[in-house]
């Protein structure tokens, strides 16, 4: 879930590198470098809204808990953002988890962007859910918003999460947003390689950021088995950023 989506404060052209190649992606031609356009932020302002929209839709929906589920995919499993009173295996229906988002900030630039996790239709999906208590809850919202929603690359959504000790609660989760500039779909592995080797931005690399939600799901005794055999497929080069 995560997801460390962030925003670029300019569209930016294609580079002129002879690194740059042009390689097959989703069935069409794409290069990397990407041209990316312009992601509008969202404001603290927007950020409330959309937390209040979130809150009501579960009430309208007849949940009177006030403590809520967040189901983590990415790099909330291994780096949290609020504190939880309770943390258990979750699983979903209906998404699954794929390197989904340019990230122009956090594990890549504006002109060498990497990827992040998002949750796409179809398929599903292990994670861990994490309970957060109602005490504070608006200033840990906050935070997970500012964190995961620095623009409109997610919709956050509630979904049925089924729990390890068999209990399905209506857990938050952030979806990736097809009609943003930041959604990418399927690649190929040659481009994943390609982002492997020469993407990082401002917490590492791609690749760490990937190797290290493996790890995690491998600790939790949920392995991808998808994941992994990426990994080993797009395995970076000697001469990679690091």
């Amino acid at each position: 879930m995560t997801t460390e989506q962030d925003t670029a404060p300019s569209s930016v052209p294609p580079s002129s590198s002879t690194d740059s190649q042009r390689m097959c992606c989703g069935g069409g031609m794409q290069t990397y470098p990407p041209r990316l356009d312009a992601v509008m932020p969202m404001t603290a302002e927007a950020h409330e809204r959309s937390i209040a929209e979130m809150l009501e839709l579960r009430r309208r929906q007849g949940y009177e808990d006030q403590d809520i589920w967040l189901f983590a995919y990415g790099s909330l499993i291994w780096r949290p953002e609020c504190p939880a009173i309770e943390s258990l295996r979750g699983y979903i229906e209906g998404f699954h988890r794929g390197l989904y988002l340019w990230s122009r900030i956090h594990r890549g630039t504006p002109e060498q962007p990497g990827l992040v996790f998002g949750l796409d239709e179809g398929g599903s999906c292990e994670g861990v859910a994490f309970k957060l208590s109602a005490q504070d809850l608006q200033c840990h919202l906050l935070a997970l918003w500012k964190r995961e929603m620095p623009d409109c690359s997610y919709r956050p959504t509630w979904v049925p999460c089924t729990l390890e000790n068999g209990r399905t609660v209506p857990a938050l989760a952030f979806v990736v947003a097809r009609s943003q500039p930041t959604y990418v779909g399927q690649l190929s592995d040659e481009i994943i390689r390609k982002v492997f080797e020469t993407a990082r931005g401002q917490c590492g690399t791609t690749y760490d950021y990937v190797a290290q939600t493996a790890v995690a799901l491998r600790n939790a005794e949920m392995p991808d088995e998808t994941l992994e055999g990426l990994l080993r497929r797009c395995q970076p080069s000697v001469n990679a950023v690091s």
